[in-house]
């Protein structure tokens, strides 16, 4: 075929999720026919069996993939050259690698020299400009915007129009792919002159669809309805706020009297939502500590000490004359981030460094409540058989600078660290690598797609990226995808109310 050919093209990418429900020859065949059918001018497909199937069905133009998972090299797309020559044998027309400049088993140039041996042209998929650059020099036939979005950091929500745009000012052999989910989006891609639009997970991805519409409809339902009371009970002060999806209506803040109990924090609450009254129809409530049917009890009573098994979620029903839901509250963080914030509704642990250290597990679209997430608990021998927050938290760290000869808080410590400190320095670095650690081991135990980190210590300046620094060293494939949490000291209110809304 000739590059003319795909001019002016809908290309569909029949690519099933892996392991999922449509991943079988007689998907990927059906789904190419019904693309063609409706107007698509070529395909993508992954893998030669596939290919092979594909081209058995129809006659159109194949765009040819590989996907791998290697161990010493962060490039997926078609990384060696038996993979084209298995593309070629298969049938493809055109076969597409990744064109990034980052570690690869074989180079651009042997990957290109394959591919003309076979006589077939080649899509570059490149993450930026100069990935363009060095793909045309080299003699690639076309070049995508496939990878932009995908070599590093948070992934975008919009595709890159303005890279198809720049690589159009290289080349007329442009092709628009990634994140490309609306015909309004495919059209923009046009209008900056791509010669051909991919269009994958809107059209072939039932799963990927399917989400965004239940999370569309979930958030309608959720800002819907009416608002719910959301409390979050913590050990300096209690959180009261009429919440509704995302958007916090109303809110009063109350000190935690130590001395006192829950009986009175909830009368304290009682009396300042009366004002509320008839706002709300249900209670959603987090605490620090320990939620077991209903039950409160502590984890670690230097937090906040109460009475073990204290039944929480009666007694607020009993106050409040409306259904409770009660929750840790670092889980409701975790929940509040993963629906609404940093989380970006995919598989996510949350992580709270704050005066203790707390979490929470939220796994295919489910919160793990109970004991789930407490990863302030963890003991390790490395660390005296001391629980992880009582070596790592604020309160840690207070005691370390006085133990130093300085009496100073958390956030004392951090400035003075900024200032050069040494000994602040040393204790922020002793923290950073104790959390490093941690997230190492929740993403071997979890492999999450994302760790948040939150609370006045992990939203410190310059925190993150200690923590980081102690994990740049592990291969890509085990490497924590570390973000900063969003929603900030809402994060509890916000999950609990939208769990209670789930719950009641």
């Amino acid at each position: 075929m000739r590059k003319e050919d795909l001019n002016l093209s809908l290309i569909v990418s029949c690519q099933p999720v892996p392991d999922g429900a449509m991943d079988e020859a007689v998907f990927v065949a059906g789904f190419a026919r019904a693309a063609l059918a409706a107007g698509a001018r070529a395909l993508r497909i992954e893998s030669s069996a596939y290919v092979a199937a594909v081209r058995s069905a129809v006659d159109a133009p194949i765009i040819g993939i590989v996907k791998r998972d290697l161990d010493d090299s962060p490039v997926r797309i078609t990384p060696f050259i038996a993979d084209v020559e298995a593309l070629a044998d298969a049938g493809a027309d055109i076969i597409a690698f990744d064109a990034t400049d980052r570690p690869r088993p074989a180079t651009i140039e042997a990957l290109l020299a394959a591919i003309k041996a076979r006589g077939l042209l080649s899509m570059a998929d490149c993450s930026c400009l100069d990935d363009a650059k060095r793909a045309l020099a080299a003699g690639a036939d076309f070049v995508g915007s496939t990878m932009s979005g995908y070599v590093g950091g948070p992934e975008p929500a919009e595709p890159d129009i303005a890279l198809i745009a720049a690589m159009r000012r290289l080349t007329p052999y442009v092709i628009a792919e990634g994140r490309i989910r609306t015909p309004q989006q495919a059209a923009d891609a046009v209008r900056a002159g791509a010669c051909a639009v991919v269009v994958g997970s809107a059209i072939t991805r039932t799963e990927h669809v399917t989400s965004w519409f239940h999370d569309a409809v979930s958030t309608a339902f959720s800002q819907r309805d009416a608002a719910t009371l959301a409390i979050d009970i913590g050990g300096t002060k209690i959180l009261a706020a009429l919440v509704r999806g995302v958007q916090v209506l109303a809110e009063a803040t109350i000190a935690t009297g130590r001395e006192a109990g829950p009986d009175d924090w909830l009368a304290a609450i009682a009396e300042q939502a009366k004002h509320w009254s008839g706002r709300y129809e249900r209670v959603g409530i987090a605490v620090t500590g320990l939620i077991d049917e209903g039950r409160w009890s502590a984890l670690n009573p230097a937090t906040l000490a109460l009475p073990d098994g204290y039944p929480l979620v009666a007694q607020a029903s009993k106050l409040f004359g409306k259904p409770a839901f009660a929750v840790n509250d670092a889980q409701a963080a975790a929940w509040g981030e993963h629906r609404f914030g940093a989380g970006g509704n995919e598989d996510t642990v949350f992580l709270t460094i704050s005066t203790g250290i707390g979490g929470g597990v939220v796994i295919n679209g489910s919160a793990l409540l109970g004991l789930a997430g407490h990863f302030g608990q963890l003991r390790s021998p490395t660390l005296g058989e001391a629980p992880l927050e009582d070596v790592a938290s604020g309160r840690w760290m207070a005691a370390e600078a006085a133990r130093s000869g300085h009496q100073a808080e958390a956030p004392e410590i951090f400035e003075h660290a900024r200032n050069g400190a040494a000994w602040a320095q040393a204790i922020v670095a002793q923290s950073a690598l104790r959390v490093a650690l941690l997230c190492r081991d929740v993403q071997m135990m979890f492999a999450p797609k994302r760790i948040v980190i939150g609370g006045g210590i992990g939203l410190a300046s310059g925190y993150l990226d200690a923590i980081s620094a102690h994990l740049v060293a592990l291969p890509p494939h085990l490497a924590p995808h570390l973000v900063a949490a969003s929603l900030g000291p809402r994060a509890g209110i916000i999950g609990a109310a939208d769990l209670a809304s789930r719950n009641s």
